[in-house]
């Protein structure tokens, strides 16, 4: 195998024959470019090549189960990572057109050693990448990435005999029975389906009709040109637009899901958004009753309510806060066996006895339903409203280049570490184990990290106080943020 190009000229006779990869695609916990400016499809093909390879060298039986989300360009990506794949000696299950939570459960249904699913998740069109692992249910983390990547980059690919393309058909109907299982709901549940118009609009609006739950529609076509919105239910958009439809249907709430159907969004029956970790906690309590003593992972941006919250406590819960990312918190959930674990972007990592472990945003809907069956006199509202009130922004991202983020953050920690008050309040501590997570006295805090999917910052803040100390966490915590000059705008604001 050659060493891979960092740049290839589109429109060249190169550009159809050798493989282009721009080396910052390999992030912490996936790969994901930018198509054709980024990677093309020799590249495609060194990358299975490389996957390949690193399964034969770790020791791993060459058998892989492949999915691809819904995207016009997907489907040539999948059959490009295939060859490559093949190339290395691989058996490979091609389970057809999936949301990556799917491909994850097509390893325990098929006894597939291995994974890989073609998706962008939620980025928007006109980027590419592929989610993989090889010790179910994790996917690989910062070491497995770069050991792959310097496979590839270095063209250490190793082509064997032996490779082997079959497709599995029905994986779809097992997913869904899976999910589904023999519950059933007792009470009625209207409840607004929102999709984008991405690949979960092929699962979701069929497994709410299965549970015995009346759908709204909304937005559930498939269209991979995304007409209304891209499916991303931490971006404000999609989250106003589900308010929206629960207020003109008087639906019971609204569940969204993102680009490749891992993650999940809600918005209760008032129209208000309850973002991930609040919902994580909604969740925590009612699980922490039937299963006491339970320990939680959230990640970093996640709110404090989970070492704070009363009821928590009560039912014994411990909590651990970590890096953010679905593999390392898959990860960690695994390793501290955790009932759960929940991402304030939307993922949601439940283990057994409720789900393998896996994010999977069709499962988190499930259990959502039926936490609303057990409690059958509240609304989503109610549940909201009992939790501690606290006051926090949403995501939000400003631009830094992949080259320089990573840097620019050390910097901003650097500083940070140094800072006694934010908001007006003295600094308790500061957690850097992504990141830095400066936490006051009150347990009001504001994070700053390095996204590891697209060319940004992230920044999140909470304040246990009032809407106005958040604002003062958020303009101190951007002030030392802003002494960095190649630091951008923002995605969003609040």
């Amino acid at each position: 195998m050659t060493k891979p190009l960092p740049k290839v000229t589109p429109n060249t006779w190169e550009f159809l024959r050798d493989p282009m990869i721009a080396p910052t695609g390999f992030r912490e916990y996936d790969a994901r470019w930018q198509y054709p400016e980024a990677i093309n499809l020799p590249g495609i093909t060194a990358l299975g090549l490389g996957l390949g390879t690193q399964m034969q060298q770790r020791g791993i039986e060459p058998v892989i189960a492949v999915g691809n989300d819904y995207r016009d360009y997907s489907l040539s990506i999948k059959n490009a990572l295939i060859l490559g794949l093949m190339q290395a000696g691989i058996h490979v299950k091609d389970i057809g057109p999936c949301v990556s939570p799917m491909a994850y459960f097509a390893q325990f249904h098929l006894d597939a050693p291995a994974v890989a699913m073609v998706t962008a998740s939620h980025n928007p069109n006109g980027w590419t990448g592929v989610k993989m692992g090889f010790e179910r249910p994790l996917t690989h983390g910062p070491d497995e990435m770069a050991e792959l990547r310097d496979i590839v980059l270095e063209g250490r690919g190793e082509q064997r005999d032996g490779g082997k393309y079959e497709f599995v058909d029905g994986v779809r109907e097992a997913y869904l029975d899976d999910l589904v299982g023999d519950f059933k709901m007792t009470r009625k549940l209207k409840v607004v389906c929102a999709t984008g118009n991405g690949t979960a609009a092929a699962f979701a609006p069929e497994l709410f009709r299965r549970l015995g739950v009346e759908v709204v529609d909304s937005h559930n076509t498939l269209d991979y040109t995304f007409p209304h919105y891209n499916p991303n239910p931490e971006a404000m958009e999609m989250l106003h637009d589900m308010s929206d439809s629960v207020k003109a249907s008087g639906a019971d709430f609204a569940l969204g899901f993102d680009g490749d159907g891992d993650r999940c969004g809600v918005v209760d029956d008032e129209g208000e958004e309850i973002f991930a970790d609040k919902m994580g906690v909604i969740m925590a309590r009612d699980l922490s009753a039937i299963y006491p003593n339970s320990t939680f992972v959230a990640d970093v941006k996640s709110t404090g309510l989970y070492a704070s919250d009363p009821v928590l406590q009560a039912n014994g819960v411990t909590a651990d806060y970590w890096k953010t990312g679905h593999s390392h918190m898959k990860r960690r959930v695994k390793q501290l066996g955790a009932l759960a674990g929940f991402e304030k972007s939307g993922h949601y990592f439940l283990a057994e006895p409720i789900g393998r472990g896996y994010d999977c945003g069709m499962r988190v809907a499930v259990e959502v339903c039926k936490l609303m069956d057990r409690n059958p006199d509240m609304k989503m509202s109610d549940l909201r409203r009992a939790l501690p009130h606290t006051y926090s922004t949403p995501t939000m991202s400003p631009y830094a280049s992949d080259e320089d983020k990573y840097d620019i953050l050390d910097r901003i920690v650097a500083k940070l570490k140094d800072v006694t008050e934010l908001g007006g309040r003295p600094v308790k501590e500061v957690v850097a184990v992504n990141g830095a997570r400066v936490i006051l006295d009150n347990g009001s805090w504001g994070l700053v990290r390095a996204s590891s999917n697209t060319p940004n910052l992230v920044v999140v803040c909470e304040s246990s106080e009032s809407e106005e100390e958040l604002r003062a966490i958020f303009a101190d915590l951007d002030a030392v943020i802003r002494t960095e000059p190649e630091v951008g705008e923002y995605d969003q604001t609040f």
